[in-house]
């Protein structure tokens, strides 16, 4: 099973004009794919893409790269780095992508899947599902500012019906993007329920471009069953990538880690985040990792509190290094109490 999953994600991959060496990716995720937690996960490789975090397109024309707090990255993933933007106006979108190709991304991705009632509230995100054409304007828009890969991440939709994530992906390939990456749960579900991979296979069926299946990917075996039962062209993780930063390397790659990689990784992360953002900021967003992170433990709560209530980042190493003073125990799957 290991080498056959290896051996369907080491295929190369045609998106638009150009090509990723491995079907792998890791999903855009708001406040946990920052370009700390990039440079961690890198630092293993494994993967054929990486996804920034969620950026507005208003914001990005205007944005300083070294003082936003999501527009930024390293020139040195640029090369395998696709940056999520989110928006309500084709223009608006239009002009924040050519920013983006400007400064030499891979490529861009419009979020159509959020589902937070700040995003929804503005229109964006998820909400974009409610006005199909809309959506597609948009997607228009961009593929003409733009000449790098435009992909798009959207949901089933409000409702639980296949026909409209299938007509909205024929919507999306129409408009000219390049790839989907398709997460099966209706937009108000918080992941309540389990996603509806079915569909996938039904959104694949009816687009020619490549689609990336994302939705409760928890291990090897899971990631295979997707593949195979499905038929998508690849597999974006997002939550399990947190709580793995190494799991690109295990799958394509055939890398193996000792235990002694959960603590590593942990106080390496920390370290990225105080570079990149200072004490202060590096604090909010290691917690939102620890929630994550204490999932693959059997006494994750006790981590995960620990954690939460550190009052600075050298109270929050502390409590990394009194956890794993003794073995923990993992489980072989995550706790999805910690998964928000």
């Amino acid at each position: 099973m290991i080498a056959e999953l290896a051996n369907i994600l080491n295929q190369p991959l045609a998106i638009g004009n150009t090509f990723i060496q491995k079907r792998l990716v890791m999903a855009p995720m708001a406040f946990l794919g920052n370009v700390a937690f990039r440079e961690l996960v890198q630092q293993f490789g494994g993967y054929g893409l990486l996804f920034s975090e969620m950026c507005s397109a208003k914001r990005i024309p205007q944005e300083n790269r070294y003082r936003s707090p999501y527009f930024r990255w390293r020139d040195a993933e640029l090369s395998q780095l696709v940056c999520q933007i989110f928006g309500a106006d084709p223009e608006t979108m239009a002009r924040a992508a050519q920013r983006i190709e400007s400064e030499r991304f891979f490529g861009v991705d419009i979020n159509f899947g959020c589902s937070d009632g700040s995003i929804c509230r503005q229109n964006c995100g998820a909400a974009a599902l409610n006005s199909p054409d809309l959506a597609a304007q948009i997607v228009s828009a961009v593929r003409r500012a733009v000449c790098m890969p435009v992909f798009v991440k959207y949901r089933i939709g409000w409702q639980d019906d296949p026909h409209t994530a299938v007509d909205m992906a024929r919507r999306f390939e129409d408009a000219g993007a390049d790839a989907l990456t398709f997460h099966p749960r209706v937009a108000p579900d918080r992941r309540t329920r389990p996603p509806k991979w079915e569909y996938i296979g039904s959104v694949k069926q009816a687009v020619t471009i490549p689609v990336f299946g994302n939705g409760d990917v928890f291990d090897q075996a899971d990631c295979l069953k997707m593949l195979l039962t499905t038929g998508c062209d690849g597999v974006a993780i997002g939550r399990m990538a947190i709580a793995k930063p190494w799991l690109f390397a295990e799958w394509t790659q055939g890398d193996r880690f000792g235990s002694e990689i959960y603590l590593d990784s942990a106080l390496q992360l920390a370290s990225l985040l105080e570079a990149h953002f200072g004490a202060a900021k590096a604090l909010r967003r290691f917690k939102k990792f620890g929630f994550y992170f204490s999932a693959s433990f059997k006494f994750g709560h006790t981590l995960c509190s620990s954690i939460q209530k550190a009052e600075n980042m050298t109270a929050a190493k502390d409590s990394l290094q009194h956890f794993f003073e003794h073995s923990q125990e993992t489980v072989s799957r995550p706790n999805l109490n910690f998964f928000s």
